[in-house]
């Protein structure tokens, strides 16, 4: 029953994906978009690759620095080699975290799945939390900077509730008992005073490799980014790949670049186009992920003891 039920959900995310896809070509001007790629400047997608692959690494090291805090030691060719497999499932299955399921699954042995799976949780954690700091910044930048970007008002409306929402949580963790004790086993992974600024610095290094790979990507098709639209619409375009109802977060992303791309004077096609070619580039660099099984494996990894299994 289970496996019917995901296969079920499985099918209901390609749907999801596929119905995007149409909204976007008649919504966003598809044709127009495809102009756009076919003139895009290869060696600014290059730099883009460059960077995601600098993103990797760094999230490789986020992960051992998150899982040595709860007692699970990863070495470092290991949490790469793992990083690239869970990224090049994560871009080709539904959903967008088997990868990481997997992630957790494999590394259950030396601490249990508990544990595993926390680390693997807090570290993805870690990473919004980066976006969210660059999103802010931005936010506040836009507000006190004269800049040329046009909020609808739908969109500060929704900037604000989800503002309200988050420092709702976020005290809430610190202030309610029972939520403090939840929550106790992330602070000590990522907001320990002996890990906390190597947390922090990481972080706020992977947002902005994912920031910048985004803004490479426009700049490939001629499209020019302010700071402040670097800063503020950038992550929320990237915030929509968190949500599990598609592949990989396509649609979801492009649909965001669409409708934000027209604050900062640009057309929803050329959002679109950009936003292509970011998950086109994103998908590239997680290629190697393919080799990882095929890889002699080293006589202590858990990719050893435990039955390989991506899915």
């Amino acid at each position: 029953m289970g496996g019917l039920s995901a296969m079920l959900w499985r099918t209901v995310q390609i749907v999801v994906l596929i119905v995007l896809a149409v909204l976007l070509w008649r919504a966003a001007d598809g044709r127009a978009a495809l102009e756009h790629l076919r003139s895009a400047d290869l060696r600014w997608l290059a730099v883009a690759v460059l960077v995601l692959t600098v993103q990797t690494v760094l999230s490789a090291q986020r992960w051992r620095v998150t899982a040595a805090q709860l007692g699970l030691a990863i070495p470092a060719m290991s949490a790469l080699r793992e990083y690239y497999l869970a990224q090049v499932v994560n871009q080709t299955l539904p959903g967008g975290v088997l990868g990481d399921a997997s992630r957790a699954v494999r590394w259950r042995a030396q601490a249990g799945l508990r544990v595993s799976a926390q680390a693997v949780v807090f570290e993805r954690i870690a990473g919004q939390l980066g976006l969210v700091a660059i999103l802010g910044c931005g936010l506040a930048f836009a507000l006190a900077i004269p800049s040329d970007l046009a909020w609808p008002v739908w969109l500060l409306r929704a900037l604000g509730l989800g503002t309200a929402l988050a420092i709702s949580i976020g005290i809430a963790a610190l202030t309610l008992p029972a939520l403090r004790r939840a929550a106790e086993p992330f602070f000590r992974a990522v907001c320990a005073p002996e890990v906390r600024l190597q947390q922090t610095a990481l972080s706020l290094a992977i947002a902005l490799c994912n920031v910048a790979a985004f803004v490479a990507c426009a700049q490939a098709l001629g499209i020019a980014m302010s700071v402040v639209a670097m800063a503020a619409l950038v992550p929320l375009i990237l915030f929509a790949m968190i949500l599990p109802i598609s592949v990989a977060g396509w649609g979801l992303r492009e649909g965001a670049a669409a409708a934000l791309f027209p604050v900062m004077g640009a057309t929803s096609s050329e959002g679109l186009a950009t936003s292509v070619a970011f998950g086109l580039v994103f998908l590239a660099t997680s290629l190697p992920g393919i080799a990882v099984p095929l890889l002699a494996r080293e006589k202590t990894s858990p990719l050893v003891q435990e039955p390989f299994d991506a899915t």
